[in-house]
């Protein structure tokens, strides 16, 4: 069950890519660049008080996913990306 801190960077059907909260219907930022929105997710998740920002790929997939501190990393060892 996703933390009420945790967000969901997904693609904007009308372009651009957007950062939502689990289950939200309006997003809470609206960026022309998928860059962008992982780093404003980031951004909110750290002031929550950590937690995941999952990423979504061009083809509606999850792609990635990351652990913004003070978040448990389920992979700590495998997650070298970020």
């Amino acid at each position: 069950m996703p933390k009420p801190s945790d967000r969901y960077v997904v693609r904007n059907p009308d372009g651009g890519w957007d950062v939502k909260a689990a289950h939200a219907k309006r997003s809470s930022k609206h960026t022309q660049t998928q860059a962008e929105a992982i780093q404003h997710a980031k951004d909110i998740v750290r002031n929550a008080g950590g937690g995941e920002v999952r990423i979504q790929g061009r083809d509606g997939r999850f792609r990635d996913s990351d652990t913004v501190a003070p978040g448990n990393d389920p992979h700590p060892p495998k997650d070298t990306k970020h």
